[in-house]
Parts: structure tokens; C-alpha cells; sequence
């Protein structure tokens, strides 16, 4: 199990690091909002434990970003703050559980396990090989992110809505760029290479005459 820990404070963040890894979990921690984004879009957890008060962007602030394109990750709000306003908040944003600091590792871990036990009870195994996300706009290959720019997203979500289709070069332009595109149409053959690249298996073959269709990878 992955956990992204995000914590400003060292010696709190340090003891529960090893606390957590005393029972097996691999640990990714940062002392800031910003930070924990961009391992957000980069690496693929299990369960996020937030502190609220840290520096950048509040971990509320990652909590909403989190329940928007993750809804299924589990999170825990781990704060000193113990007013009924800032914890009601955490919870309208569908935070899993709401620790207040200080807080005994050997509880927050009870706690941790608990939820995670109840989350993979709740939800399905993880779609294998290539997803899509539509609503965060990123692409999945056995559970893992691809890092994939916006117009590569569009053009491989283009072929996979309509994979019995070819579709010219002129076409994939206006579902990407609609009208706002004046340049080469060979801009397409350079994002299908760069996407071929990415991608783990031959997904998009090439129609001679025409353009692009999306086929199954070997």
C-alpha cells in the first residue's frame, strides 16, 4: 500500500513515517501542498494523510483536488485544529476520517487500516490495461498514470470512443483544437508518434490513405 503523507512538521512527519513503514507501507512524504499535486499527478496511492495547516496550498486544498480527480482514494485530515467549522469542511469534501494532533501512531495506523480495509471491500479490483479518465483528463495503464500531455489525452480519447473508425488528420484537428488550429495538419503525426512512445502497447495504427484508428495493443 502507497501513502502519500503530507506533513510540515519533521519530527511528527519523521516518527510517523516509520511508524507507518514498521507495518509495511511505502511512504511518500512532503511538508507542502504544492509538492503533494504534483506526486498526486505523477505516482499512484493507495491513501492520502493530510495535515491542513502546511505551506503553499492547504491540505484542504489538495483534499478537494484529491476527492475531483481520485474519487476513490481514501484520505485522512490530520490536524491540530479541532474546531467543528474546519472539521464539518474537511467532511463536505468527503475526507474518510478527521484526526486531531496529537495523535498516538499506533491509533492513526488502526485507523488507517480500518479504512483502507473498508475501501477495497467497497470498490472493484483496478481496470486493467489502458483507461481512460475523462474527468481528470489522464490515462491509466494497469492502475499506473501516463504522463500524457492535453493534446495527446484528446487524440488518444478521440480513437479509443470509435475504434472501428479512421479518422483523417483534418478530423482529429477539430476534435482536439475544434476551430482554433491553423497550422500543418502533420501536427497529428507528431502526437500519434509521442504517443506511441507513451503508450505501452501498439495502440494506434496507421490507415494508409486516411490517417488514424485505434486497435487493441499487442
Amino acid at each position: 500500500m502507497h501513502i502519500l503523507f503530507l506533513e510540515d512538521e519533521p519530527t511528527i512527519r519523521d516518527v510517523l513515517t516509520e511508524y507507518m513503514k514498521m507495518q509495511n507501507y511505502q511512504v511518500t512524504g512532503t511538508s507542502d501542498g504544492e509538492t503533494a499535486l504534483s506526486l498526486l499527478k505523477s505516482q499512484t496511492f493507495d491513501m492520502a494523510v493530510l495535515d491542513i495547516m502546511v505551506p503553499k496550498i492547504s491540505g484542504l486544498e489538495v483534499l478537494s483536488y484529491i476527492k475531483e480527480a481520485f474519487p476513490d482514494l481514501a484520505v485522512i485530515m490530520l490536524t491540530a485544529l479541532d474546531d467543528e467549522k474546519t472539521q464539518v469542511q474537511a467532511f463536505n469534501l468527503y475526507a474518510d476520517d478527521y484526526v486531531i494532533k496529537p495523535v498516538s501512531p499506533v491509533i492513526l495506523l488502526k485507523r488507517m487500516e480500518t479504512i483502507l480495509r473498508r475501501v477495497k471491500k467497497a470498490k472493484p479490483d483496478k481496470e486493467k490495461g489502458l483507461v481512460l479518465q475523462e474527468s481528470s483528463y489522464q490515462a491509466f495503464y494497469d492502475g499506473v498514470p501516463l504522463a500524457l500531455t492535453l493534446s495527446e489525452f484528446l487524440l488518444l480519447q478521440t480513437l479509443m470512443k470509435e475504434p472501428c473508425r479512421a479518422f483523417t488528420r483534418e478530423q482529429l484537428i477539430l476534435r482536439i483544437f475544434n476551430e482554433d488550429y491553423m497550422g500543418n495538419d502533420r501536427i497529428i503525426d507528431a502526437h500519434v508518434k509521442n504517443l506511441r512512445k507513451k503508450l505501452p502497447g501498439n495502440y494506434i495504427k496507421t490507415v494508409i490513405g486516411i490517417g488514424y484508428q485505434y486497435q487493441e495493443g499487442d
